[in-house]
């Protein structure tokens, strides 16, 4: 840090009430004029900035850790569905409301009454460190002048919302290369266990509904089956009535010739004995 940037630092993080005081004396105990009139310049910060300048002074680590947390769920977002990345914004607001409880407690425990309003302010301050880099530099530089919004045009003016100079991005806790690896694996491997179980899912569901077409089409076939079945009995009963008919058409015309030949019999018979009478007639006469 330039002398100018520990100084504002300073002031930043100290007892609002006394920022001017401070201020000016510390423009006073400057040796060199450009310092000291660069220190007259600060701006006191409100107090939902001072709040946050307090956490990014007493809890550097913890604040680091999380903006960098935060970075790795930005990046996690373009790969992940949406039930994934409700999930990973509701991590993200919680975590954000527990940065800014820690915040205010530190402040109430220097004596400064933090109000809703001002909690607000600071939890918004924090949402746009997470959602964007030159937001998250001017948080953890610990010399906010304002409170940030988080719907506010992304990259920040850091000269409007920082006092001391332009803040440089904060350096986030080392991390062991295999846990970077190790981090990257799980959400390959979060990712492949998702996909995995949705294919599973579909295919679940596939093999139902082939298990109700092929119950379906088996009640089909016995249906049919047992149509043919009554068809064929049908069609055996009715040859069999064909077949009886047959055999008593046989009989009727065997029956027949036999009547027609006993006709032509008992005819001749007849005529005999007509013409036998008519002899018997003439002789008497």
């Amino acid at each position: 840090m330039t002398d100018l940037e520990t100084i504002a630092a300073d002031l930043y993080a100290g007892p609002p009430g006394d920022f001017v005081s401070s201020r000016n004396a510390r423009a006073k105990e400057a040796d060199d004029a450009d310092l000291a009139a660069r220190i007259k310049a600060l701006r006191k910060p409100s107090v939902s900035a001072w709040v946050v300048n307090v956490f990014a002074r007493e809890r550097a680590p913890q604040l680091g850790e999380a903006l960098r947390l935060a970075e790795e769920l930005r990046e996690a977002q373009a790969d992940v569905d949406a039930v994934t990345l409700a999930r990973l914004t509701r991590e993200r607001r919680a975590l954000t409301n527990r940065l800014a409880s820690d915040a205010a407690a530190l402040a109430t425990a220097r004596g400064e009454r933090v109000t809703a309003a001002t909690l607000e302010a600071v939890q918004q301050t924090i949402s746009a460190a997470f959602f964007d880099a030159s937001a998250a530099a001017a948080v953890a530089s610990g010399r906010l002048v304002h409170e940030l919004e988080p719907a506010s045009e992304f990259p920040l003016d850091l000269a409007a919302v920082v006092g001391g100079g332009t803040p440089h991005a904060p350096e986030a806790p080392p991390v062991p290369v295999d846990e970077v690896r190790a981090r990257r694996e799980l959400r390959k491997a979060q990712s492949a266990l998702h996909d995995a179980e949705q294919a599973h899912a579909r295919a679940g569901r596939d093999l139902a509904a082939a298990d109700r077409d092929v119950r379906d089409a088996a009640n089909r076939s016995a249906q049919a089956d047992a149509r043919i079945a009554r068809l064929e009995a049908e069609l055996a009963a009715a040859r069999a009535a064909v077949s009886a008919v047959r055999d008593e058409v046989t009989t009727a015309e065997d029956h027949q010739a036999q009547a027609a030949d006993h006709a032509a019999t008992t005819e001749k018979a007849v005529e005999a004995a007509r013409r036998a009478l008519d002899a018997l007639a003439g002789d008497s006469a």
